[in-house]
């Protein structure tokens, strides 16, 4: 068995694909990467007919080295990266030869970044996914030592870059009612609305809390309500009165008051919001947040119209001769810049 070999690595690695969704009867989330949109990107970028099992990186990546040759993509939050103690471009592909060292450090804009391969992880599917799921208990977190296998390689094409879209800094942060909503006076939805949120360093897969500066916020008789199904987005308000935000690996059920939830098109932005950042949120109506999410899934079909190749001065480039150049592939000793 080849791929790739984990040398080091920070506590937050583990692998995730689009999830296991149809399991909450049974008491199991639906995990999967924290943005969905990254996934995307990386398919674009590797030519993959549909989403394949990434590596997802918390916070910090890790040491790496390959042990066959191999196409990678880097996607989702920007990160310091060096292929063979050369700088290299995030939202871009490379190709690495076996032997090659990769070195992912720590979060320069997000949260989460996303190490892809052009032949997929070949772990073991369970109950249809390769996503690990600490709180279900599926699989564990990544270790130094670990063997990450690879399927076979296809060849896929290097030296590509993406026009990824910016969601790493806050911002506007759309919902919709969720099923308490009702239950929050007409003042407290003004108020929440008005309020400007920071990121807490509180957060992990399972959901994400926020500050605010003010008094909590509190449904009528919240006291009383009972334990139900909860989802992805659902922005329940702890006993504090203030938000967390519920993310892929989040509960099955819960009984705080829920006064909204993030829409699937804004979820992206919301995971990778990183401590310290700033957020609102609008209420919208149901069918505002349809059409918001045809618009994102139109885009995700149009991604590939903002992939181009990484190009540099040739002038500059000592080791030209090592470069692939009719198949895109480059030198995994290059320095990468996006144009």
């Amino acid at each position: 068995m080849s791929g790739l070999r984990i040398l080091s690595c920070g506590p937050g690695l583990s692998i995730q694909d689009m999830g296991r969704p149809g399991y909450l009867e049974q008491g199991l989330s639906i995990s999967g990467v924290a943005d969905q949109l990254a996934l995307h990107e990386a398919g674009t970028l590797l030519g993959h007919p549909k989403p394949q099992a990434v590596i997802e990186m918390a916070g910090i990546g890790g040491a790496f080295k390959a042990e066959t040759d191999m196409t990678i993509a880097l996607t989702g939050a920007i990160m310091k990266v060096s292929i063979n103690g050369a700088q290299v471009a995030w939202n871009a592909t490379y190709f690495l030869p076996r032997g090659a060292d990769l070195k992912i450090g720590g979060v320069q804009s997000g949260v989460y970044g996303y190490l892809s391969f052009g032949a997929g992880i070949s772990t073991k599917p369970f109950l249809g996914s390769r996503s690990i799921h600490l709180r279900g208990g599926i699989g564990q977190a990544l270790q130094a030592g670990e063997l990450i296998p690879l399927g076979r390689n296809n060849a896929n094409e290097a030296g590509i870059g993406l026009d990824a879209e910016e969601r790493f800094s806050g911002g506007v942060i759309r919902i919709i009612p969720s099923v308490q909503s009702a239950l929050f006076p007409q003042r407290e939805h003004k108020r929440f609305s008005e309020t400007i949120f920071i990121r807490s360093l509180r957060g992990n897969r399972m959901g994400v809390a926020f500050d605010f500066k003010g008094d909590g916020f509190a449904a009528e008789g919240q006291l009383s309500i009972l334990s139900e199904i909860i989802a992805v987005g659902d922005i329940q308000m702890t006993g504090d009165g203030r938000p967390f935000v519920l993310l892929p690996e989040c509960q099955t059920t819960g009984g705080y008051p829920r006064i909204g939830t993030v829409i699937p098109a804004d979820l992206p932005k919301l995971a990778q919001t990183a401590p310290g950042k700033e957020v609102s949120f609008q209420m919208i109506t149901l069918p505002e947040a349809l059409d918001l999410q045809k618009s994102f899934e139109d885009d995700i079909k149009r991604l590939s119209e903002r992939v181009s190749p990484l190009i540099r001065d040739p002038s500059t480039m000592n080791d030209l001769l090592s470069y692939q150049l009719i198949s895109g592939a480059i030198s995994a000793n290059s320095t990468a810049e996006e144009t």
